[in-house]
């Protein structure tokens, strides 16, 4: 009897320290009235000269990029370098968007159940600055600040976990 109402006791510590693992990772969930796909967000990041937002379904990771500013072109052959802090290794990716002059950048994944390395290096490796370089050869840099890094990436981890519960099998 004894051991019962220890265990009874015990458990809600163990609920408490799962909630505050559990903590920074809160996604928006809402399912699609009409196909009854389910996506999952991030919602808007705000960054040094944007917002990020990050958005999965059961297909695609899609990392949409909002620059602010005038003249900010991105069509598919635009590209971003993507610099990680104490490295001097960058990652380059292409918009996967349609063009647009709204300084709309998409950094779009497969959903599958072993992540892209592409996609393993953002969500695990502190993100230090992305350059973007538009139809017009403009760049724009955004830089994060060490509380970025550190929300974007655990944001990013969280969602990437998430999306995999979104693979039909």
């Amino acid at each position: 009897m004894r051991s019962i109402l220890l265990m009874c006791m015990v458990f809600p510590i163990f609920s408490i320290a799962q909630d505050s693992l559990s903590a920074g990772c809160k996604l928006n969930r809402e399912k699609d009235p009409f196909t009854k796909e389910i996506k999952i967000s991030t919602g808007f990041i705000p960054l040094d000269g944007g917002l990020v937002t990050i958005d999965a379904n059961k297909l695609e990771i899609d990392f949409l990029f909002s620059i602010e500013g005038v003249d900010k072109c991105f069509d598919n052959n635009s590209t971003a370098f993507v610099f990680f802090e104490g490295t001097k290794l960058k990652l380059t990716a292409r918009n996967g968007g349609s063009m647009n002059c709204e300084g709309l950048f998409h950094f779009i994944y497969r959903n599958t159940a072993t992540v892209p390395s592409m996609l393993t290096k953002m969500t695990t490796q502190k993100i230090n600055h992305i350059l973007f370089k538009g139809n017009n050869n403009k760049e724009t840099i955004i830089n994060l600040s060490p509380a970025d890094q550190q929300l974007f990436m655990t944001l990013a981890y969280c969602l990437v976990e998430n999306a995999k519960e979104l693979i039909p099998k």
